[in-house]
C-alpha cells in the first residue's frame, strides 16, 4: 500500500499552467463573448479555476455593454437625410395634399429582431479597456 497519489482519470491536478492560461487567453481573443461553461468544459477544468485564470493571471473582466440613447450608423444617418430630402420635395410639389396624408413619427428606430438583453452582450475586456456600448433598440 502507497501514500502517494496514484494516477486517476478525470480533472486533471494542476490547472493553472502556462499552457492553459495561453489556451484561456487564445479562446477568448477568438470569441470574446465566450462564457466560462464553455471554456471550463473544452479545457476539462472546474468553472472557478478558469475564473481564478481569466481574473488574476489575464487581467480581463466580463462588462455588459453600455447602453446609448441612439447609436446610428452612417448609413442610418444618410437615409434619414434622403428621408427628409424627399419629403421636402414632396411638399413642394403639393403642400397640401402632402399634409393630408403625412404621417408623423417620433424619433424611433424600429428594428425586426429582438434586442439581446446585457447578459448576451457582455465581452470580456481587459480592466483598462472601456465598457462596450450599443444603441438602445426596442423589440419589434
Amino acid at each position: 500500500m502507497s501514500t502517494e497519489d496514484g494516477e486517476r482519470s478525470g480533472r486533471p491536478k494542476y490547472v493553472v499552467t502556462d499552457e492553459n492560461i495561453k489556451t484561456i487567453h487564445k479562446m477568448i481573443d477568438d470569441a470574446r463573448k465566450l462564457k466560462l461553461n464553455a471554456i471550463a468544459n473544452t479545457l476539462n477544468i472546474s468553472i472557478e479555476r478558469v475564473h481564478h485564470i481569466i481574473h488574476e493571471y489575464l487581467g480581463m473582466t466580463k462588462l455588459c455593454a453600455k447602453w446609448v440613447q441612439s447609436e446610428l450608423t452612417f448609413y442610418q444617418k444618410q437615409r434619414r437625410v434622403d428621408d427628409s430630402e424627399q419629403c421636402l420635395k414632396m411638399i413642394k410639389r403639393n403642400e397640401p395634399e402632402f399634409l393630408r396624408r403625412y404621417v408623423t413619427i417620433d424619433e424611433t428606430w424600429l428594428y425586426h429582431f429582438t434586442p439581446k438583453s446585457n447578459r448576451q452582450s457582455s465581452k470580456w475586456t481587459t480592466y483598462d479597456e472601456p465598457a462596450p456600448k450599443h444603441g438602445k433598440t426596442q423589440q419589434s
